[in-house]
């Protein structure tokens, strides 16, 4: 039976079939990591190598919504016909992920100027972040090729939807941490889908590393996103998107920017749906960093995305606390393919920008809301005007770092010299935004008193 995909490395473009990969998916060539493949997505396939007509998919897809079968409610396993990676289609792990609602943000785009301004939210996937998406992919691939165990180091959200599916599918999952880097919302998700749990006194690189000795000496199946399954799943929201725009195409999608992987598959997805004739052109895919954890920002700005120099990551926003990206040179490919921007936010300027979609009712962990505060910056750069349609990519749930949202409500989060780079306007909008708790005696007068005087103070909403 023909093979239906390959593997091709992103560096030297060697092809290899998918069960040939090593435990790392590096080439054995050039050290590179590897992207999926398939006949009709290969740079050299022909019009012979083509699915069926765009408008026969699309039908497809949208007749699948109706269907009450598990693989045909997941908005990953729905578009199936684009990422052919198993055998047994119908013995994919699913937990009905995808099919994320797509929230317009009407306060943010009155205060930038903007006439179309969405955010797709990812956070609200069954475990609360987008890292489901890839990762009913990689361990249904894990799980039919006969895997006991999988494992990654993580930041929090991939542990999380790790452990889940795991569960799901009767695997054993081993999870490695850095100790204290975690937001405790993320790590109780691991211990209660049963993973075995390891906080390393190192950071998330060196959780990395650690890993990698491991995997080379036990058959136990890495599931972090140097996984080239992980990101077949995770291209996935970039049909839902043009989908849930009735098949039109935004100018600009904005994403957060952690170990690159995200961004990467977006654009994959978007390139090939472009390949497919479902689409006539991809968005332009910007990412943003945090400013301490900031390696792509550094090496576009230094040396136009060459070479990526580590740092030694510092930031609140734990989902992308992370210096040394593996799938760095697949986001600088994305970039450079859809001519998106790299730019990065620091902390006053993320907590300001979660606090604002936090007001417009919807919420996101921090990590997501980098995606606001560089969209600010886009706008302030006249890079973005205010005709173009933009979409925000929302990664995690606010429920994920609740931590993060109680201290800056109690006006404990930020630190004073991380309030100095901000305008005086950006201060008052901070000050609006908060709404710490009041303490009252059980008295009624008292609580009347303090109604009355929030009912007739202004609440603004937008700087």
């Amino acid at each position: 039976m023909a093979e239906s995909h390959q593997l091709r490395c992103v560096g030297c473009s060697t092809g290899i079939a998918g069960r040939a990969a090593g435990a790392d998916f590096r080439c054995t060539i050039c050290g590179q990591l590897y992207e999926v493949v398939y006949p009709w997505s290969a740079p050299t396939s022909s019009p012979d190598g083509r699915l069926p007509n765009a408008s026969a998919l699309r039908w497809l897809w949208q007749e699948r919504r109706s269907s009450n079968q598990a693989i045909d409610q997941s908005g990953v396993w729905r578009f199936r016909d684009l990422l052919p990676i198993l055998d047994r289609p119908a013995d994919a792990v699913t937990l009905r992920e995808g099919n994320t609602p797509l929230y317009d943000l009407p306060r943010a785009a009155a205060s930038l100027g903007l006439h179309f301004l969405l955010a797709k939210h990812q956070g609200m996937n069954p475990t609360g972040s987008f890292k489901d998406t890839g990762m009913t992919a990689a361990l249904s691939v894990a799980a039919e090729r006969g895997y006991q165990w999988v494992a990654c180091a993580s930041t929090g959200n991939t542990s999380a939807a790790m452990a889940a599916y795991a569960a799901r599918a009767g695997l054993r999952s081993l999870v490695l941490i850095p100790e204290g880097k975690i937001a405790w919302g993320k790590l109780s998700q691991a211990m209660d889908y049963g993973a075995l749990t390891v906080q390393v006194k190192t950071d998330f690189d060196g959780c990395v590393h650690l890993l990698a000795e491991i995997i080379r000496r036990l058959p136990i199946y890495l599931l972090n996103s140097v996984n080239p399954y992980r990101l077949e799943g995770q291209k996935t929201p970039a049909f839902e998107l043009v989908e849930q725009l009735d098949w039109q195409v935004p100018e600009h999608l904005i994403v957060p920017g952690g170990n690159l992987a995200n961004g990467a598959a977006l654009g994959k997805g978007f390139r090939e749906m472009v390949q497919l004739g479902l689409i006539p052109r991809s968005p332009r895919i910007s990412v943003v960093q945090a400013e301490g954890a900031n390696p792509l920002y550094r090496a576009m700005r230094e040396n136009g995305g060459h070479e990526l120099h580590p740092v030694a990551a510092e930031t609140r926003a734990s989902a992308i606390r992370i210096g040394n990206p593996a799938s760095w040179r697949k986001s600088v490919a994305m970039l450079r393919e859809t001519g998106g921007w790299c730019e990065q936010a620091n902390e006053q300027e993320i907590a300001l920008a979660k606090a604002e979609i936090g007001a417009e009712g919807i919420g996101c962990e921090p990590a997501s809301a980098v995606t606001l505060a560089g969209l600010k910056k886009f706008v302030a750069q006249g890079k973005i005007g205010s005709e173009e349609r933009v979409v925000l990519f929302l990664t995690g749930h606010t429920l994920k770092d609740p931590e993060y949202t109680i201290d800056y409500h109690r006006n404990t989060l930020l630190r004073p010299y991380e309030l100095t780079a901000a305008s005086e306007p950006e201060l008052a909008h901070h000050e609006a935004l908060r709404r710490s708790p009041i303490v009252l005696d059980a008295d009624a007068d008292a609580l009347l008193r303090t109604l009355d005087r929030h009912m007739h103070e202004a609440r603004p909403l937008s700087v």
